[in-house]
């Protein structure tokens, strides 16, 4: 819960769920393999997107969220066959390419992370008409894949596309953005759900609960502060987290392997020990 809380606190203070920093601590503080990582990284954040949704309400009503359906069901095309084919490619991925993978995937969020809150995302659409739909086909594409993969909601994704490619100004995008994602993890959730892997969550149901309360309770703390420290000072800090974070993931995947083949080794030289 307190490792829950300080993820969601961390996230608030820059208005998102903090999952790209929840996946490390799985892997490197709490031991998960990255399959599992994953899947209890996509139960925490489907929680606190869930919660999250309705608050937001109170902020930016109901009505203006769903005025803008053309845009949330064309993100979603994209996005919630992103999701399902990411899931499909993360529960296929041998171990090493997965750790491999998602120590890339922290790279690409620290760079979108860092690019989008140093520029000013002007409420400006990119491109319209038909060329607009289709870019936003590919992004919900890209995005629902990222987000699957990391077990993310992807908000880090889906806001400075919203803001960039809609001209959607960054308050409504933060709401727009949580439409677009339960959906889109719901489908990846879906995906999880017939590996094998996917028990992690009936053996860990208090912790993942706990994670989840945590973390909303974090960011929602992280909410009210958003503001009063400075991001200037805050932005360089959270940037280096995660790359740091990627080395240990990728390292950890190496360790990990390295782990296995000698258990493999002990297993076959007591095999061949009882055979004789």
């Amino acid at each position: 819960m307190i490792a829950g809380a300080a993820v969601g606190l961390v996230g608030g203070l820059i208005g998102l769920g903090g999952a790209e920093f929840r996946l490390p601590l799985l892997i490197g503080l709490f031991g998960f393999a990255a399959i599992e990582a994953v899947i209890l990284n996509k139960a925490t954040s489907l929680v606190v997107v869930a919660v999250a949704l309705p608050f937001r309400t109170g902020t930016v009503p109901l009505d203006l969220v769903s005025a803008k359906w053309p845009i949330i069901l064309n993100l979603l095309a994209g996005s919630l066959l992103g999701a399902w084919i990411g899931a499909g490619l993360a529960v296929r991925m041998k171990s090493r390419t997965l750790y491999r993978v998602l120590a890339g995937l922290l790279v690409l969020i620290a760079a979108v992370l860092a690019l989008s809150h140093s520029m000013t995302l002007s409420p400006t659409a990119l491109v319209t008409g038909p060329a607009q739909i289709v870019a936003g086909l590919v992004a919900g594409f890209g995005i629902g894949i990222v987000a699957s993969l990391m077990g993310v909601a992807g908000g880090e994704l889906l806001i400075p596309t919203l803001a960039l490619l809609f001209g959607i100004d960054l308050k409504l995008a933060g709401s727009l953005s949580l439409a677009i994602s339960l959906p889109t993890m719901l489908v990846g959730f879906a995906r999880y759900s017939r590996d094998d892997s996917f028990t992690v969550l009936a053996r860990n149901r208090a912790f993942v609960l706990l994670m989840a309360l945590g973390s909303v309770i974090g960011v929602a703390t992280g909410g009210q502060l958003l503001g009063i420290v400075p991001e200037a000072a805050l932005l360089p800090v959270l940037v280096a987290i995660l790359l740091v974070s990627s080395v240990k993931v990728w390292r950890h995947g190496s360790h990990q392997v390295a782990a296995d083949k000698f258990t493999r080794f002990i297993n076959a030289s007591a095999d061949s020990l009882r055979s004789e």
